[in-house]
């Protein structure tokens, strides 16, 4: 495999980030959406899907300015983050802290996981896989186990985006069968060690945040130029996290972290036009 994309969690200013960039890359001729391998982690997931779908990607980056109406906002403030790092801080063992987080999100109250799934469905300009191969990523609820789902698991890509983005103690876990599964960003924002034997790597990461034993970004990164990867990472720049502000999951910030994405893409467009082509 030669060129994987890595696309992060952030919340819906995260997936506008990513968009603005990978719109901004494409516009200084580096088409990196045309990987052969999307991972997609919470709102990389809803990316990856996006950009696999054949909707052009000015069309997705435009989306991103219009008023975000569909959207709920929500708040991941200090509380509900302390109870996350409480809930999987508390172990060293990291599929037991997956495991306290999940439960920790079945108990909570949230929305329904009908009205939560509506607004995903709308987020996907497809409902089926696409012919590339994406990989989505999530925790089973109950055992804190690490999913990965793809074309081939049987799972419907927006129950499998939904999983991604279920973020605990926020939205609801995600019912698929007889089990529950929860934010993929809860075993890592990133994941980028899913990348592992592709030759080039490009990371897009909103967030390399990361709690308890959660691996670190910094260590995937290695593990994969250990195996011969080169491996490029680009996260928001000074302006970007202005414009993204403390809370990702206002749909309100969603235009500006955009419009921030893509003014940044012109100063990584070499660095990454030297690892894509």
């Amino acid at each position: 495999m030669e060129r994987a994309l890595v696309l992060g969690g952030g919340g819906v200013t995260g997936v506008a980030w990513e968009l603005g960039l990978l719109a901004g890359l494409a516009e200084q001729g580096v088409p990196v959406t045309d990987a052969d391998l999307v991972v997609g982690t919470s709102a990389g997931s809803v990316v990856g899907a996006q950009v696999c779908s054949g909707v052009p990607l000015e069309q997705l980056y435009e989306a991103q300015l219009a008023p975000p109406s569909g959207e709920v906002p929500a708040r991941l403030g200090f509380v509900a983050v302390a109870r996350l790092v409480w809930a999987g801080g508390r172990s060293r063992d990291p599929v037991r802290a997956r495991a306290r987080v999940g439960a920790m999100a079945v108990a909570a109250r949230t929305p329904s996981e009908a009205s939560r799934r509506a607004v995903i469905e709308a987020r996907l300009p497809a409902r089926e896989w696409p012919a590339r191969r994406l990989l989505v990523t999530a925790v089973e609820a109950s055992s804190g186990e690490f999913v990965v789902f793809d074309a081939d698991s049987g799972v419907s890509l927006v129950d499998a985006v939904g999983a991604s983005c279920a973020v605990p103690g926020v939205w609801p876990p995600v019912t698929i069968g007889e089990r529950r599964y929860v934010d993929g960003g809860m075993r890592s924002a990133v994941n980028a060690d899913l990348a592992a034997g592709a030759r080039r790597v490009l990371v897009v990461a909103p967030t390399t945040a990361a709690f308890g034993p959660m691996p670190r970004l910094a260590a995937q990164v290695a593990a994969l130029r250990a195996g011969g990867a080169t491996v490029v990472v680009v996260s928001p720049d000074a302006a970007a996290r202005a414009a993204i502000g403390r809370n990702v999951l206002d749909p309100a910030r969603r235009a500006g972290a955009a419009r921030a994405g893509r003014a940044q893409a012109a100063g990584v467009a070499d660095e990454v036009a030297a690892l894509w082509d």
